[in-house]
């Protein structure tokens, strides 16, 4: 196998494409051009061929997934998850995601409450917040540190209520409809009904 040409690639810094005899192009990046001394009209063996293309691989997977975690925080089960869907095997997708936590782009606990941080401020309940982080594969151990973070519930219904309200006195039937609207957030019956009675008018048993 011949490289016909070898030239940098237009669009992906850093990358290099290796055009082959038989028309096809091999994307490498700047450590195989200089691991495998890649050149224009180099001959390749067939194991040469071999080590390049899965080295090329592994290298496009590694960039993938940092390109993915500087724009999109994640998991580490959910970069397990991406990766999987990349075609990365086991021993691939642990060695990647433990490099990326050395190199601090993949931090469970710290998802953990941006998790929690942008869902609260949305005025999401503990329920919901407990559902998405379990959505997003966090660890169970980190729930309490990052949702210990967020305001206590009366704080947050009443802000919520205040605002659908604007001053208004509710009857029943919007007691009903804010409630199972405050249930829908996460929010506890409990927390819910206290809430409620603050306005000085509960809803129905």
């Amino acid at each position: 196998m011949r490289i016909e040409e070898l030239k940098p690639s237009r669009r992906v810094a850093g990358r290099w494409l290796a055009v082959l005899d038989d028309g096809s192009i091999l994307r490498v990046g700047e450590g195989e051009v200089i691991d495998f001394a890649l050149c224009t009209g180099k001959e390749l063996t067939e194991d040469e061929a071999a080590r390049l293309t899965d080295a090329a691989r592994r290298s496009s997977l590694k960039a993938k997934t940092l390109d993915l975690l500087t724009r999109k925080p994640q998991s580490r089960k959910e970069l397990e998850r991406k990766l999987a869907e990349w075609g990365a095997g086991e021993e691939e997708t642990e060695s990647i995601c433990t490099r990326m936590e050395e190199l601090g782009f993949l931090n469970d606990a710290a998802y953990a409450e941006q998790v929690v941080s942008h869902y609260a401020a949305k005025g999401y309940g503990v329920r919901k917040l407990r559902d998405e982080l379990y959505r997003r594969g966090v660890p169970r151990d980190l729930w309490d540190r990052a949702l210990a973070q967020t305001e206590a519930p009366a704080q947050a219904i009443d802000a919520f209520l205040q605002k659908k309200l604007a001053g208004r006195q509710p009857d029943r039937a919007e007691l009903k409809k804010l409630s199972d609207a405050l249930a829908r957030r996460g929010y506890g019956w409990e927390d819910i009904r206290s809430a409620i009675g603050r306005l000085g008018v509960y809803p129905d048993e």
